[in-house]
């Protein structure tokens, strides 16, 4: 069973090191005791899981996720699959696109790398801004392949919210069920209508970069929220803040994981999305995704 019942943060890392990309420790978001603090308090507030998309190769430690998962007693799903260009290893140039399926079929069904720990999720994978490298292309090939295979879900990566119809109308033609896949980071696009576009193909969205206001202002996501819910199609989307780095928390004084609970759900209802709809974008839709919910009205 890969999700318990209770709320979901749809797109977390529990530990990832872009740094040697980035070139700043900040974003080598290795703190296992302050992580365990932070998610036993979400714990507390009635998170129940969380879904890490960490992957080759954004130095995932699957075992390191599991610790934190028994510390913290939070269900944490993990992921197969690769990120975007600038993370890939080499084996995606010289690998085959059966071969780069075969892997993740691989750790879906055995394990993750050479532990025991099976990937319940396939992604994140990610296309550039505007568009895919030859690599990308190759893993998402590799994940409509993998996902034939096992029935596990695909979540992506979108950078900057660009790329999204894109990957949407691969799918579409690849005729992979689009209620098994979720489009990333799509609030960071700011574009209401690129959005609804994508749920009225029966797709699932992620505004999942919530408290990043440095990218989009959380009123703006709040408002494209409301709009959502009014149009009827608030049943296909999650929430969740995907932190990748130490100053995102709250030992660094940041706004930690439970702003999503603390700050922006009130922020939700004070602009007059129901209780009802947040309940679902936390809760029901996650289950629903996961093949483990009733549809809710």
């Amino acid at each position: 069973m890969s999700l318990v019942n209770g709320i979901t943060y749809m797109h977390e890392h529990t530990t990832i090191d872009l740094s040697r990309i980035k070139n700043i420790d900040d974003t080598n978001l290795n703190c296992f005791e302050e992580t365990v603090i932070e998610f036993k308090e979400l714990y507390d507030k009635g998170v129940r899981n969380i879904v890490d998309v960490t992957n080759l190769d954004m130095k995932r430690n699957p075992l390191y996720v599991q610790k934190v998962a028994e510390a913290s007693g939070i269900n944490i799903v993990q992921a197969t699959g690769f990120y975007t260009e600038k993370f890939l290893p080499d084996i995606v140039t010289d690998w085959s696109v059966a071969d780069l399926g075969k892997l993740m079929i691989k750790e879906i069904q055995h394990g993750i790398g050479d532990t025991e720990l099976k990937a319940e999720i396939i992604g994140e994978i990610g296309s550039s801004k505007d568009g895919w490298t030859v690599n990308e292309k190759k893993v998402f090939d590799a994940s409509v392949i993998a996902h034939k295979e096992t029935g596990v879900p695909i979540t992506t990566h979108t950078t900057l919210g660009t790329n999204g119809h894109e990957q949407v109308q691969f799918f579409k033609e690849n005729n992979v069920d689009l209620a098994s896949v979720v489009i990333g980071h799509v609030d960071l696009s700011g574009n209401l209508d690129y959005i609804l576009s994508m749920l009225d193909q029966g797709v699932y969205v992620e505004f999942d970069t919530i408290g990043k206001e440095n990218y989009q202002l959380d009123a703006l996501r709040v408002s494209m929220l409301k709009e959502i819910e009014k149009r009827g199609l608030a049943d296909q989307v999650f929430l969740s803040m995907d932190i990748t780095r130490k100053s995102t928390m709250k030992f660094k004084n940041g706004i930690g994981y439970s702003y999503l609970l603390d700050t922006f759900v009130p922020m939700m209802k004070e602009a007059g999305i129901s209780s009802d709809t947040v309940e679902k974008m936390l809760i029901h839709n996650p289950l629903n995704f996961f093949g483990q919910g009733v549809k809710q009205g």
